[in-house]
């Protein structure tokens, strides 16, 4: 499952979401940081941490800081199912 992360330097939240995402079998992460294009820097200034699933531009629903890693993994799953039954 391919993975995208938008994050930006000095964002607990996105380190604690990358180190749990990384900790996920079959999760091929991609960091994006934000300060580094200004279209992404205008989309997600106050976003971050934004999770895309593949090449979709649509961002999943953010993880709360308290999920496990077993948690998001099981939420993955789900929202991978749901999008397959979509397409």
């Amino acid at each position: 499952m391919q993975l995208v992360l938008y994050s930006k330097p000095g964002c607990h939240l996105c380190e604690g979401l990358e180190e749990k995402l990384r900790q996920i079998q079959g999760v091929e992460l991609e960091i994006r940081d934000i300060t580094t294009r200004d279209d992404w820097f205008q989309m997600y200034e106050y976003e971050v941490p934004v999770v895309l699933m593949g090449a979709s531009s649509v961002p999943l629903p953010r993880f709360s800081p308290r999920s496990s890693v077993p948690q998001i993994a099981e939420l993955l799953k789900k929202y991978c199912a749901d999008r397959a039954e979509k397409s």
